[in-house]
């Protein structure tokens, strides 16, 4: 049995009991487990908004990464140049 989960309603309770308690018996199990399925609704829609949330800030992670990338690349390729020898594009002086 899950969590909350109540048990099969015993027939031998319904023995010697009027068809409105039954009844009512039968509506508040009823009422108990409406309130646990909104319950359960309710946490679903806040873990969907936070999955969401952490999908939208991966994916910027996966863009400020890219972009870092770049940038460090441009850099290195900057400071290579920089202590590159002075290529000659005529010998003539």
């Amino acid at each position: 049995m899950c969590s909350g989960q109540q048990p099969p309603f015993p027939k031998e309770d319904v023995k010697g009991r009027s068809a409105s308690a039954v009844v009512e018996d039968l509506r508040d199990r009823l009422a108990e487990t409406e309130v646990r399925l909104a319950r359960a609704r309710a946490r679903e829609a806040a873990l969907s908004r936070r999955l969401h949330q952490m999908k939208r800030f991966v994916s910027v992670m996966e863009i400020l990464e890219d972009y870092l990338k770049r940038r460090y690349n441009l850099q290195q390729r900057h400071v290579a140049s920089l202590f590159s020898p002075p290529s000659t594009l005529s010998n003539n002086p």
